[in-house]
């Protein structure tokens, strides 16, 4: 029997595959670019390695794309066939079932699998990563943060996943607002594992969260290598440094970032669509002109109005298709959001809370009916966190329902809005918030705010 580079019994007969599949795994723990790449080699030398199988379906779920789903499922074919093949582990085994149930429209099942994973094999860094992915996408920050303390025994010093671990507690610590003790993870994650772009990126929360873009954009500066390689996560590590300029008001360096970073590739990957949307909409709500960055985007997301896999990504689709102004496309997302928002499976369940009365949002607000954006974006705020993605991310939301309450006249209903958002981001003032506020004393009477961002 083999072991992989986390001391785990692997059913691998050839000492080459054994090798490509611990630079998988580690590849995945670093959002290496290359990493589907260092799979195929895995599955070109033993064709009939089921876990191996059974991650790539996974690998193709997370990509909240329908058209992968088949993709997937015939991976979870694959893997099943191989097992009757091969002396699969149990462990081993339970990846396939993972996955199985994952397609059969229950993620939080595939949690479940995981975490007996992890009760077996707490060192397994892969079922780590893959359980903290998942809680991720469903807005499960708590349960990120106990999944990964429980384990946190099992890696010494020597385990070859530590720093990768310290960098999932770094974000779960700053998910759940311990934004100290996530700062010290972070930077302990990257001095183990200089290639760990998500313990650093936590770090960059943690200075979004307690409202220091000077701080945060010197924590980045310096440290690209930390990124460089991964696949499209670089993109998003990119993103965080245009909001820290966003914050401090230097929009021709964010405008600069979106051109020659975020959007350099023009992807239709929804977590790079969902970078380049948020980005623009904050410039927007900030009176800056974007130009035609629009169009590139919603001619993608006019593609996407039947996906349906995620509400994080269709909101995302949402908001550049009504930045650009195509109601067609706009309807037909809205009447699909609507449709997926009465089926009984566990996405479906997050179509219908938060997703119908944000998307109504949007596009209230992106038609100027700003009573109606602001009653129906307020409705939607307590369930927003099931849609998943970061507080970071799920702020462009928060800005949206407070300058629609704003402009709507809600002066009181938008200030409660913003105190509590402040309270959340450790107590501090942002550039946001300095700038709301004066609005608001502006639309009470208190001065002329001729210079603040314009509607």
């Amino acid at each position: 029997m083999k072991f992989d580079i986390f001391d785990q019994p692997i059913s691998l007969s050839r000492d080459n595959a054994v090798d490509a599949w611990n630079k998988t795994m580690l590849g995945f723990l670093a959002h290496a670019a290359v990493t589907p790449k260092l799979l195929g080699e895995v599955l070109e030398i033993e064709p009939d390695f089921a876990l191996g199988h059974a991650v790539k379906g996974m690998f193709y779920v997370l990509l909240g794309r329908r058209e992968l789903m088949q993709t997937a499922r015939e991976a979870h074919i694959t893997a099943r066939r191989a097992l009757k093949n091969s002396g699969a582990t149990p462990r081993e085994r339970s990846y396939v079932d993972a996955l199985g149930v994952w397609l059969d429209g229950s993620p939080s099942g595939a949690v479940a699998h995981f975490e007996e994973i992890l009760d077996g094999h707490p060192q397994d860094a892969l079922a780590m990563k893959l359980d903290h992915a998942l809680r991720f996408v469903l807005g499960d920050a708590s349960g990120m943060r106990r999944s990964v303390e429980r384990i946190l025994p099992a890696y010494g010093h020597d385990h070859a996943a530590r720093g990768y671990l310290l960098g999932c507690h770094a974000f779960a610590l700053e998910e759940t607002r311990e934004f100290e003790k996530a700062e010290i993870a972070g930077r302990q994650a990257l001095w183990l594992s200089p290639d760990d772009a998500w313990g650093l990126h936590a770090v960059a929360h943690v200075h979004d969260m307690t409202a220091n873009a000077a701080k945060g954009l010197e924590w980045l500066t310096g440290r690209e290598d930390a990124w460089a390689h991964c696949n499209n996560f670089r993109y998003h590590v990119w993103w965080h440094k245009a909001l820290m300029h966003l914050d401090l008001g230097q929009a021709d360096a964010v405008l600069n970032l979106y051109d020659t970073q975020i959007r350099s590739e023009q992807t239709d990957d929804y977590r790079d669509i969902s970078n380049a949307t948020s980005l623009l909409m904050r410039l927007e709500l900030e009176g800056i002109n974007v130009g035609n960055r629009w169009e590139e985007l919603s001619e993608i997301c006019a593609n996407r109005t039947e996906d349906g896999c995620l509400i994080f990504a269709d909101l995302h689709y949402l908001m550049a298709l009504t930045g650009d102004k195509r109601p067609g496309a706009t309807n037909r997302l809205l009447q699909r959001i609507a449709q997926d928002a009465k089926s009984n499976c566990e996405m479906g369940s997050r179509m219908s809370d938060p997703g119908v009365a944000a998307a109504q949002g949007l596009e209230a607000f992106g038609e100027a009916r700003y009573d109606t954006a602001f009653a129906n974006l307020a409705r939607a705020r307590a369930g927003m966190q099931r849609a998943g993605g970061s507080h970071a991310q799920r702020d462009v939301f928060e800005r949206i329902t407070i300058d629609a309450g704003i402009r709507a006249g809600y002066l009181d209903q938008a200030e409660a809005i913003l105190d509590d958002r402040q309270s959340k981001r450790a107590g501090r003032e942002d550039g946001y918030t300095a700038a709301r506020r004066a609005l608001i004393a502006s639309g009470r009477g208190g001065y002329d705010a001729t210079s603040l961002p314009a509607e």
